[in-house]
């Protein structure tokens, strides 16, 4: 659903907007949706709805309107987290961790005793109604008294398209920060600086390790993590009794987004789905929370219906539904809205989770592979961002992705791999630094061959549908006759070995000095390295 906060912009003082402001509490979260599955378990209910966006107002017409029935509502009685909130308030407020959950007759009190054991709140706020009514009382007055169909089914619609339109591409560019002419300088910059620029992009913020950020929390809450965050491609849990688990991952590509919401969107899209196959689970849906501008705008319009839309398309290339989502509009900064920002959360699915992809380097003697799109550019990568270049085009081939993450699930099915790891940002020489810092082993590599690319466009350049494999020298050309046979375009890179990350001709560098780029460059940009 969309959140309250999505309908406004909220400035400073705006204590109007108080009800909408959300604070999270994951811990507190868990125990209610533990508490709220054992109700279901027990069968002491007879409709259960998260609330969301806009509180109990859209909960309880929601629910009046799809039963049929009205609903009485006491909002005196309902817990609250500050004082004097007006029964406006209560009814719209967006805070996080509640469910409203209607009893089956005589078994209030069943409930109440699991709110109890959670260490949960669990209080009577109402009755149904055989009157379809909703009904919000207050101090023992009415206060509000509608058809719960009025919101839940006859509420206006807008259709953003009417007054959608597309930036001049001038305008597109301001926004940007565009720098005319900036690519050119790439081709010319001389080679020999680029294991110094390796090393910049490995510890930029874009690529470093968020080993500061995730370690924060605890990720074996309930033991049932296999794969933790910063190993893998996507993270990796067991379900306790059981043989299969699950792969979870989340992207974003707003740099891309920026230049074209439409591809922005397909390709964070691709691009979390792409990091579940690299650990062999099978994507199985989807998540999304759109942020962008204001779309009362016709370039904020056209920049959601864009991202919508690319949603969309990916979704139905890759045969992955959208099951639910979230919005975030009119978010801007000193005036300039936000590049259009499509968050993608995806689950996986592994047959068996012990025989997920291992998160390794491979064995010295492993053959090194380059699977799917090699044409990249530096227009929207984080090495581009590091030299004030951001510009288009920018573009996707959703159905190569499709073959790419099929051709790549086929193998790991046939035992053929040993490691995979998407290609995104930084590029080539990121995706292979981060392999070789795995384990720790090195490798000598070559570029691929493409036409119209130089070396450092090809070591650094971003483009969606890539994916790096190390598999046995014995397997390697099984591997490529799969790969032709699904129709995805490979190039041998080289193999396994040493203590050096070696792109010939242009850089070898030792894998401590990329471990120290990559393992403190975010928590020194943000002053909490130790």
């Amino acid at each position: 659903g969309a959140s309250l906060l999505a309908s406004f912009e909220l400035g400073s003082g705006d204590d109007s907007k108080r009800p909408s402001v959300q604070v999270g509490n994951p811990f507190l979260e868990k125990l209610l949706m533990e508490a709220t599955l054992e109700l279901v378990s027990m069968d002491a209910v007879e409709a259960i709805q998260d609330l969301g966006a806009a509180g109990l107002t859209c909960a309880t017409s929601e629910v009046s309107a799809k039963s049929g029935v009205g609903m009485r509502i006491d909002v005196d009685v309902i817990p609250r987290r500050a004082e004097s909130m007006t029964p406006y308030e209560v009814m719209l407020s967006e805070s996080q961790e509640r469910m409203l959950v209607l009893a089956r007759p005589g078994r209030e009190r069943d409930i109440e005793r699991v709110f109890e054991r959670w260490e949960l709140h669990g209080v009577q706020i109402g009755e149904t109604t055989h009157a379809q009514v909703l009904e919000i009382q207050s101090d023992g007055t009415t206060v509000a008294s509608l058809a719960p169909r009025w919101l839940a089914d006859d509420a206006p619609e807008y259709d953003v398209t009417e007054w959608a339109k597309s930036p001049q591409a001038g305008d597109a560019s301001a926004a940007r920060g565009h720098v005319t002419g900036a690519s050119v300088a790439v081709s010319a910059a001389p080679t020999h600086k680029i294991g110094l620029e390796l090393l910049e992009v490995l510890s930029s913020a874009a690529v470093a390790s968020r080993r500061v950020l995730f370690r924060t929390y605890d990720q074996m809450v309930g033991t049932d993590t296999v794969v933790t965050p910063g190993l893998g491609d996507a993270g990796v849990l067991r379900i306790k009794g059981r043989r299969d688990g699950l792969a979870v991952a989340i992207d974003a590509q707003p740099r891309v987004a920026a230049v074209d919401p439409f591809v922005g969107a397909a390709a964070a899209v691709a691009e979390a789905t792409r990091n579940v196959v690299c650990m062999g689970a099978t994507p199985l849906a989807i998540t999304d929370c759109l942020n962008l501008g204001n779309p009362e705008r016709p370039t904020g319009a056209w920049q959601l219906e864009r991202s919508v839309a690319g949603i969309t398309a990916a979704c139905a290339a890759l045969g992955v539904p959208v099951v639910s989502g979230n919005v975030s509009l009119y978010n801007a900064t000193r005036g300039v809205d936000i590049w259009p920002t499509a968050v993608i959360g995806v689950v996986g699915h592994l047959d068996d989770v012990a025989k997920h992809i291992p998160v390794t380097s491979g064995v010295p003697g492993d053959v090194v592979l380059l699977a799917g799109n090699a044409s990249v550019a530096i227009g929207t990568s984080a090495y581009g961002a590091s030299i004030g270049v951001h510009e288009g085009p920018v573009s996707i081939d959703l159905a190569l992705e499709a073959r790419l993450q099929r051709f790549v699930l086929d193998a790991q099915a046939r035992g053929s791999i040993h490691a995979a790891h998407d290609r995104a940002e930084g590029g080539l020489a990121i995706a292979l630094a981060e392999l070789a810092l795995r384990d720790g082993i090195g490798m000598k590599v070559t570029l691929p061959a493409v036409r119209g690319i130089d070396k450092r466009v090809a070591l650094f350049g971003e483009a969606p549908s890539g994916i790096v494999l190390v598999v046995a020298a014995k397997d390697a050309d099984a591997v490529r006759a799969l790969a032709g046979e699904r129709d995805v375009p490979v190039w041998t890179l080289g193999t396994i070995g040493g203590d050096l990350l070696e792109i010939a001709p242009v850089l070898g560098m030792p894998i401590a000095s990329l471990r120290e780029a990559h393992g403190h460059g975010l928590a020194r940009a943000l002053g909490r390295e130790a």
